[in-house]
């Protein structure tokens, strides 16, 4: 079993979709005006209108309500990722902090309110942990 993506339902893809291309500099891949995916070496993020709920089961799922679920993004240097986002986030929920697991990471907000971390191993251990997961090995 391959982990290959997560989808994320809007009310409007277009918006979600130039932020994600914004935030992390991949270009999305179309697929129609209601279902659009940015496409990294590790995992996909889907961006799916509501138009499409009701092709796996009506009210299923309903946009912009998520709060348990936080996307999370490995980048090389989560400092200058936070410097250069300051035009593209209105929310950030707090600037890149060293977490007691490693990890230096920056927590915001994407237009539709769901929860996006970009964070770089910062520790022994957390280099160890994401060896084989980092950008430069892929």
């Amino acid at each position: 079993m391959y982990f290959v993506s997560i989808r994320v339902i809007t009310a409007d893809v277009a918006r979600l979709v130039s932020f994600y291309e914004k935030a992390t500099g991949v270009a999305a891949s179309w697929a129609t005006e209601d279902f659009a995916e940015i496409r990294t070496s590790g995992a996909t993020l889907a961006i799916a209108s509501t138009r499409t709920v009701p092709l796996f089961a009506p009210g299923s799922a309903r946009p912009a309500e998520n709060h348990s679920v936080i996307t999370e993004f490995l980048v090389d240097d989560v400092d200058q990722v936070y410097a250069n986002l300051t035009d593209v986030v209105d929310d950030f929920v707090n600037e890149p902090t060293t977490m007691p697991w490693g990890n230096r990471a920056l927590l915001f907000r994407d237009p539709d309110g769901n929860l996006v971390n970009f964070f770089t191993p910062v520790t022994e251990a957390a280099i160890a942990r994401h060896e084989n997961t980092t950008p430069e090995h892929h």
